[in-house]
């Protein structure tokens, strides 16, 4: 009888260690910080404003909208006085620039 109690026992052990919740992923409270630092970087990601009269090409072409071509003309429009200097000067079209109007500037020297 005590065999077979320390087989039932060897046998509970070892199914309790194979089971999917011993090998379960990370608790839901570890998610829930994880979600909250994604959501802080990208809050502080978007804090940051791109200085369009000083910013490279590759780091304007992170913008929604801008492309190759767009980032080119940006560039070659400097300096500007505004923001909005990029519609006047017909560099960017509205609809483009008031989906990345919140995410620039235009610093002067």
């Amino acid at each position: 009888m005590t065999v077979r109690i320390s087989q039932a026992m060897f046998a509970a052990t070892i199914a309790a260690l194979l089971s999917p919740a011993a090998w379960a992923g990370p608790s839901v409270a570890h998610e829930v910080r994880v979600d909250q630092t994604r959501m802080q970087l990208a809050a502080d990601q978007a804090q940051v404003l791109l200085d369009i009269n000083s910013a490279s090409e590759e780091d304007l072409r992170t913008l929604p909208g801008v492309g190759p071509a767009r980032a080119q003309a940006i560039v070659a429009g400097r300096p500007y006085k505004g923001k909005d200097d990029l519609v006047k000067k017909n560099i960017l079209p509205k609809n483009v620039y008031d989906g990345l109007k919140d995410r620039i500037v235009a610093r002067q020297k």
